[in-house]
């Protein structure tokens, strides 16, 4: 007699992330590839288009909607920033969602996956690994240490992986975003803060969306922080001439404002001020070392050359 298995053995797995930004979205997409449901949560509705990827307008702050939409639900990939860059909007806003989630998760049994940022750790000026001191205090870093610990104390099974500063596909609002990769497009000088010449670890969108993933599907790897595969470090100049020498162009005219000057200009804008809080990334080495999360996932990251140009090409693709 020929076996076949049930029904519920073939069901796809389900994983639910909130949040369509370039993390979410690429968690997303990556999931919808590999073969599973995906249901994602976004005030707008909005997120990938896919046969596998159901989207829906929600507010995942509001409890009374995610109980039955996290129901079935392997994992959730909570991937919901703060309104504004701003230590404020932070602190009011994301406390709040995250213990949402995390009940909402607990009473479906779901793991929660965070990405997370290098904010909180309190020894930047060494290479930064994960078992490295994360208790910076004060202002937006210390929104992401409190953010952290609270995962610690959660019931719920939680996993953060942590990033450096993004690049890629869909990332505009960052250093390596369209500040930067724009005018490489345009062939015009490139203006960036700090120093320019000093190494700094940038990850990739989705090599940070991978390790997500694996971190997700094995429980043996929950509730620790992770590092996203990345690089070398890299100067602000070298990575702008990958992505020149990507688009066929010359390698771009680059210019620091130093420091001091958006200090001073910080008293007068809030926005500036903002930016300074986290200068310190720019002004002295700044290096996510992710050698033991690599071992542990199995996981690489993306040759310079190639993530560089998969940039590039998805500009290209919105210049259309």
């Amino acid at each position: 007699m020929s076996q076949h298995a049930s029904p519920e053995a073939e069901a796809p797995t389900l994983f639910v992330v909130t949040g369509a930004g370039p993390v979410g979205w690429t968690v997303a997409e990556q999931l919808a590839a590999e073969g599973h449901r995906v249901r994602v949560l976004t005030r707008s509705g909005s997120g990938p288009d896919h046969p596998r990827i159901e989207k829906m307008a929600v507010n995942v702050a509001n409890p009374a909607q995610l109980g039955e939409l996290f129901r079935g639900a392997h994992a959730v990939f909570h991937c919901i920033h703060g309104s504004q860059y701003s230590a404020k909007a932070w602190a009011e806003e994301l406390p709040g969602a995250e213990q949402t989630v995390l009940a909402a998760a607990g009473e479906a049994g779901a793991v929660v996956v965070f990405p997370e940022s290098l904010y909180s750790y309190s020894a930047p000026e060494r290479p930064m690994t994960e078992d490295g001191p994360r208790a910076a205090e004060g202002g937006k870093r210390g929104v992401r240490t409190a953010l952290l610990a609270a995962r610690a104390a959660s019931e719920t099974d939680t996993v953060s992986v942590v990033a450096s500063d993004f690049f890629g596909p869909r990332v505009r609002g960052a250093h390596a975003g369209e500040r930067m990769v724009k005018p490489v497009l345009a062939g015009t000088p490139l203006v960036v803060i700090g120093k320019a010449s000093l190494p700094h670890s940038f990850t990739y969108v989705p090599d940070l969306a991978a390790a997500m993933i694996r971190a997700a599907k094995d429980p043996a790897l929950w509730n620790r922080v992770w590092h996203a595969p990345t690089g070398t470090a890299v100067s602000q100049r070298q990575i702008a001439r990958a992505f020149a020498a990507a688009a066929g162009g010359r390698a771009p005219r680059v210019a620091a404002v130093p420091g001091w000057a958006l200090r001073i200009i910080g008293r007068f804008s809030p926005g500036t001020q903002e930016l300074v809080e986290t200068l310190y990334q720019f002004e002295q080495p700044f290096v996510l070392d992710s050698h033991a999360s690599e071992a542990a996932m199995g996981l690489r990251p993306t040759p310079l050359e190639e993530a560089a140009a998969a940039t590039i090409a998805w500009w290209g693709d919105q210049e259309r």
